[in-house]
């Protein structure tokens, strides 16, 4: 049968195997079943771009090597040029970049809720981003938004970031709250937030020239940054320029520290109406103008972004597990009023409700769009988790993946050398043992910003923003659009009703008739709590295998978890109970002994079962839902020609969105899921690369039928 599933579906097969590495044979073999039955991809002409790595591996990013003269200034050792003005950089970024393209007017001129994208190319320091959100404070009204998206190839190291921030005592309030948030910072895709949602940095790790093709925004204002054209001429080239001008809103404004005659020359060829303009300090003269070409052609239909839905700010959110907290959230930050629906009498009572989840990155060697949802959804949950109760509501206590066989081994070496040590290493058994705490026969693939969560905690986080109302014991049996609004109601009553309505409940979203054509399905997990003794407190670490057990929380361990395709209930089985512990004998049979795991009642053991939501493809659905029929019906075509083209609109269901199918992935996939549904409403630029929010969008399964002929 492997053979089989190889020939036909070779990519996905080397995927579902790499990212399935923690599940039991009889798991692997069924999702290995599952892609069998699964149909063809769909030609890629009109389907998703294809993924492409965004990483070439990731190894190949590196934090920066600095130098620092004699002011304490840092030098880039790579380029061999200074990251800003020896006279004074931030003079320089508030002359060159602030006052040419007239930020504090069009700052001051915000207003409703209005929002001001900036573009950078090379972050460097943060300087300016840190000059634009000072100068936003002082002259945006209170309820304008700033959304700062920038790109950069080298990092700098935290450490190296403070020592050069210090030299700015004035920004040290904005200074300090990037700090707090400088973690979890890898290749691809990255989503800061700060002053409650109202400055929002997309940072995108990597070449300029291979992140900028990948991002979906409208920038307002350019800050055409980076080294000096000389130093680093494979950045400035006619390419990149036709990024900006693709990237670029209607009249969209440019600044650029140069002002070399091939970069005026390659900006106005791209579409910029560029002047020269008095420089900063020695320089005589630099760049500014703005944006005159057209813009840039739609993508296929069914993946525009909807059109705006018109009325109040207004979101109903149904689904009180993490996927609708961090929804709810994410809307708030952004000035909408949510209520938050939710059928039991808390929130967090389905899979969002175990005493620890793990921050664990399940990822492939292959630059999939999973393996790229998964570095940036880590790096956005781990900052969040900086709200929570260190100890008690979360652990940085590393994740520690072991390699227990030859094929496990194996898989982790290329992980190892896909991935940039900061995010991953292999580490010997002596390393592991030193690590963990215990005493372990193996060595495995160390995560040092990775740990476990207390997913309630976190989701009572979410929702404890002043705009969200959650309305418990709510369950939404009926969901219907009336005059511009979704009403959802249970029974006879009105549970609540707004523009917009997103599905958060899992495989429960089907029982809507709008939502049932998406592909979802249930697995059960089971997890058990056992008591901590005195030997097994020494464990340090998430320690994962075919399973994991986490250090205690209080007075108890963590183990799970399992997966069962055939039950179909939430009674505790004294079955699962001991494969649980079967796997904690593979993991540590001195941490099982310390547990008195073949001592233990089963009958009585604690524990938790719940269901997992989980897509064919094991990427969550994110994103706008239309009307099936009609769907089908407007591009019935694709079924003979998959390369046809249309100009047909999608059929959306106006104001409709699911955020739904995380599986086991839902801390990591979850809160950044949030943002991508939020960017989708709001018109903002995505907090992922364009084709990878293309492969976890809802209609994906539509199409692949039609061009299929189903």
């Amino acid at each position: 049968m492997l053979l089989e599933l190889l020939a036909e579906h070779p990519r996905a097969v080397v995927e579902l195997i790499e990212n399935s590495s923690v599940y039991d044979t009889r798991v692997s073999i069924a999702r290995l079943r599952a892609a069998r039955a699964q149909t063809r991809p769909a030609p890629a002409a009109r389907m998703a771009p294809p993924i492409q790595p965004a990483h070439r591996p990731m190894t190949e990013q590196a934090h920066a090597q600095l130098d620092w003269d004699e002011q304490g200034q840092p030098l880039s050792r790579t380029f061999g040029d200074v990251y800003f003005s020896r006279a004074s950089g931030l003079e320089e970024t508030r002359h060159v970049f602030l006052a040419q393209n007239r930020l504090a007017e069009r700052f001051a001129a915000l207003s409703g809720g209005a929002r001001l994208c900036i573009g950078e190319t090379g972050f460097g320091t943060g300087l300016n981003f840190l000059c634009a959100w000072q100068l936003f404070e002082q002259c945006a009204p209170g309820d304008a938004r700033l959304h700062f998206v920038s790109v950069e190839k080298y990092p700098l190291a935290r450490a190296d970031l403070q020592r050069a921030l210090d030299l700015w005592p004035e920004l040290a309030p904005f200074t300090a709250q990037l700090l707090a948030q400088y973690v979890g910072i890898h290749p691809g895709y990255q989503r800061l937030v700060f002053a409650g949602g109202r400055v929002v940095l997309t940072l995108l790790v990597g070449d300029v020239l291979e992140t900028l093709p990948s991002l979906d925004a409208r920038i307002d204002a350019w800050f055409l940054d980076g080294f000096s054209p000389a130093k680093n001429p494979a950045m400035w080239t006619p390419e990149l320029f036709a990024q900006l001008a693709r990237l670029s809103a209607p009249g969209a404004s440019l600044a650029t520290f140069t002002c070399a005659g091939f970069v005026r020359r390659g900006l106005i060829e791209a579409g910029f109406a560029m002047a020269k303009v008095k420089g900063f300090g020695h320089k005589r003269e630099m760049l500014a103008g703005t944006c005159s070409g057209a813009p840039a052609e739609a993508g296929p239909p069914w993946y525009a972004r909807p059109p705006r839905t018109a009325g109040e700010r207004r979101a109903l959110v149904i689904g009180g597990g993490l996927a609708g907290c961090a929804t709810a959230a994410s809307l708030a930050a952004r000035g909408w009023q949510v209520d938050l629906l939710e059928r039991h009498g808390a929130l967090a009572e389905e899979a969002s409700g175990n005493p620890q989840g793990v921050l664990y990155l399940k990822l492939s060697a292959h630059g999939t769009a999973l393996s790229q949802l998964v570095v940036a959804g880590f790096g956005h949950t781990r900052r969040l988790l900086e709200r929570l109760q260190p100890g008690q509501d979360w652990s940085a206590c590393g994740v520690l993946q072991l390699a227990f066989d030859a094929k496990e081994r194996e898989r982790q070496a290329r992980l190892a050398a896909a991935f940039p040590a900061a995010l991953l290493r292999a580490v010997d058994a002596a390393e592991a043992s030193a690590l963990s705490g215990l005493a372990l026969e193996q060595g495995g693939l160390w995560y040092p910003e990775a740990g476990w969560v207390h997913p309630p905690a976190l989701c009572h986080a979410l929702a404890a923003d002043p705009a969200i109302r959650v309305h418990t014991h709510s369950e939404a049996l009926d969901l219907q659009r009336i005059d511009g609004q979704w009403q959802a109601r249970q029974g006879g009553t009105l549970l609540a009703a707004a523009p917009v309505a997103i599905l958060c409940s899992a495989s429960e979203v089907l029982r809507f008739p709008a939502a049932a054509h998406l592909k979802l399905k249930r697995i059960r997990g089971q997890i058990s709590r056992l008591p901590a003794s005195p030997a097994s407190r020494a464990l340090r670490t998430v320690l994962c295998a075919e399973g994991y057990v986490a250090p205690p929380r209080g007075d108890e361990h963590t183990l799970g978890a399992s997966f069962n395709f055939q039950r179909d209930d939430l009674a505790l089985s004294a079955e699962e109970h001991a494969d649980n512990l079967g796997m904690l004998r593979q993991i540590s049979p001195a941490l099982a002994d310390a547990l008195g795991a073949d001592a233990l009642d089963l009958a009585s053991l604690q524990g938790r079962a719940a269901f997992r939501s989980t897509t064919p493809d094991y990427l969550p659905l994110i994103g706008p839902l239309v009307d099936a029929e009609a769907f089908r019906a407007a591009y019935a075509a694709l079924g003979k020609d998959a390369r046809q083209r249309f100009d047909t609109p999608a059929p959306w269901l106006d104001g409709l969105y699911v955020n739904a199918g995380h599986g086991s992935r839902g801390l990591i996939s979850a809160p950044l899921s949030a943002e991508l549904i939020a960017a989708w409403l709001d018109d903002e630029a995505l907090p992922l690369p364009r084709a990878v929010a293309e492969a976890c969008h809802p209609s994906r399964f539509l199409l692949r039928e039609l061009i299929r002929g189903r």
